[in-house]
């Protein structure tokens, strides 16, 4: 899938799955949850070990879904990059901006959605290549800092996560985001192994989503 391709996906389906877990089955387990409940974007996060291998298993295990699209999150330098995209990974998102991630992403052909809070960051990571920005952490902001970005950048492609719940997400695309990154209660209940619940939660979010636009 080319990058325009991945990208448009990113913003038709509208929310991603931040998916983190303290183990591999707990990862894998809380993505198939997640998907389960037709939230299929998934961003599977490097504070779990296992990521490489849960984004080449799910890739695996979901090859013939074409809805299903996978990427690495907490992606924080190019080497780390670069193992995610071996494995499978169709997008890198970062919690910051990093020049030679940009640099790596660019040459592969794979999206590269770093994580930026000021104007200045912003534009930084859109001369780099960067064609969706992750406002992060949303919650330091509120949805009102989105006019003002747009403001002077209103190119600026956004998705915002940090601080997203399924009473604000209306908020958030009234404001102008393209996506929401979400993963606080789908984690937590994925922890206890409440994965009945995870599906529950993330087509909630599919729901609220259709709904807001």
């Amino acid at each position: 899938m080319k990058k325009s391709e991945v990208l448009m996906k990113l913003r038709q389906c509208g929310a991603v799955a931040v998916i983190r877990g303290d183990s591999y089955d707990e990862g894998l387990n809380i993505s198939k949850a997640c998907i389960q409940g037709g939230l299929k974007a998934i961003e599977m996060a490097y504070t779990n070990s296992h990521a490489s291998q849960i984004i080449q298993d799910l890739k695996e295990l979901y090859k013939d879904d074409l809805d299903v699209f996978v990427g690495a999150g907490t992606v924080l330098d190019a080497p780390t990059a670069r193992s995610a995209i071996l494995a499978g990974a169709q997008y890198i998102v970062s919690p910051s901006f990093d020049y030679d991630t940009a640099i790596l992403c660019n040459r592969y052909g794979v999206p590269y959605i770093p994580g930026c809070m000021t104007i200045k960051e912003i534009i930084t990571a859109m001369e780099a290549g960067s064609e969706m920005i992750k406002l992060f952490p949303g919650s330091a902001f509120g949805p009102g800092y989105i006019g003002a970005i747009r403001s002077p950048l209103p190119q600026t492609s956004i998705m915002v996560t940090g601080g997203v719940k399924l009473d604000n997400v209306q908020q958030w695309f009234n404001a102008g985001v393209d996506a929401i990154g979400v993963g606080g209660e789908l984690n937590k209940l994925g922890a206890q192994g409440q994965f009945d619940e995870v599906t529950k939660i993330a087509a909630q979010y599919v729901q609220a989503v259709k709904e807001a636009r």
